[in-house]
C-alpha cells in the first residue's frame, strides 16, 4: 500500500517506489497530461511533475502556496493546463480563473474545464487585466508564469486589480524572456526591485528562490501588497 503524506492542505507526498509530488484527483480516472494515477484506498492521487510545473518546484522548495480547497486563484500563463490542473484539485471547492494568450492552448484548456468546473478559461493578455476584469472575481493567490519582458509589470497590474488585501502573489521569473545575455542573477534582483517598487503600495517579498535544479534560469518569489 503507497504511503501518503499531507504536506499542506490539498498537495501531498505520495511513496510508491519513490517519494511523488501529488494532489487528489478531482477527476478520478482521468490524466491530464500523462501523470500517474495513483489509488490509495478511497482516494486517486495525481502525481505532479515539478520539472514540468513552477508551481510544483515551489512547493519542493518550501513555499508557502496558502491554498484552501474553497480559494479562488488567478493563474497568469496557463498554457495548456498542465498545472492549472493540479490547482484545480486543490482548490476543489474554490476557482482558477487561467488566464492564456495562445488560441492554440487555449483549446485545450477548454476542454479541461468541460470536466473540471472549477476551471475558467480567459482567452486574453496577461498584461492587459482591463479586458477581463468582468470575468474575474477578488481572488486570495496569482499565480504567474509568463515568458515576457515586463513580467514585474503584468503582476503588479494584475495584483493591484485582483488580489484581495491579505492575498499573496506567487510569480516565476524567467530570465532569458527578460534579457537573454545578462545575469540571470542581475535580472532576478532588478525584477524583485521592480516589484517592491510597484506602483503604491508596493509588494513586501516575503521568499524569493532559484528553482534549479528543477527549472534553469527561473527565480521562484512569493509576494504579498504592502
Amino acid at each position: 500500500m503507497p504511503e501518503v503524506k499531507k504536506l499542506s492542505d490539498g498537495i501531498f507526498e505520495v511513496i510508491k517506489d519513490k517519494k511523488h509530488l501529488a494532489t487528489k484527483n478531482l477527476d478520478p480516472g482521468k490524466a491530464v497530461y500523462g501523470e500517474k494515477l495513483i489509488p490509495v484506498q478511497e482516494t486517486e492521487y495525481r502525481t505532479w511533475d515539478p520539472r514540468r510545473s513552477k508551481l510544483g518546484a515551489m512547493v519542493l522548495k518550501k513555499f508557502n502556496i496558502s491554498l484552501k480547497e474553497n480559494s479562488k486563484v488567478l493563474y497568469l500563463g496557463a498554457a495548456s493546463g498542465t498545472t492549472v490542473s493540479h490547482v484545480s484539485d486543490i482548490v476543489s471547492e474554490g476557482a482558477v480563473y487561467a488566464v492564456e494568450f495562445a488560441p492554440r492552448s487555449m483549446r485545450d484548456l477548454i476542454r479541461l474545464a468541460s470536466r473540471r468546473k472549477n476551471i475558467h478559461p480567459i482567452l486574453a493578455d496577461a498584461g492587459k487585466p482591463d479586458s477581463y476584469s468582468h470575468l474575474v472575481e477578488p481572488v486570495d493567490l496569482i499565480f504567474q508564469d509568463v515568458a515576457q519582458p515586463n513580467q514585474a509589470e503584468i503582476a503588479a497590474r494584475n495584483a493591484i486589480r485582483f488580489l484581495k488585501k491579505d492575498g499573496y502573489l506567487l510569480l516565476s521569473i524567467k530570465a532569458r524572456s527578460i534579457d537573454t545575455a545578462a545575469n540571470p542573477k542581475e535580472v532576478f534582483k532588478a525584477e524583485v526591485k521592480k516589484l517592491e517598487q510597484a506602483f503604491e503600495p508596493g509588494f513586501e517579498i516575503l521568499n524569493a528562490k532559484d528553482l534549479k535544479p528543477y527549472h534553469e534560469d527561473h527565480l521562484g518569489v512569493l509576494a504579498k501588497l504592502r
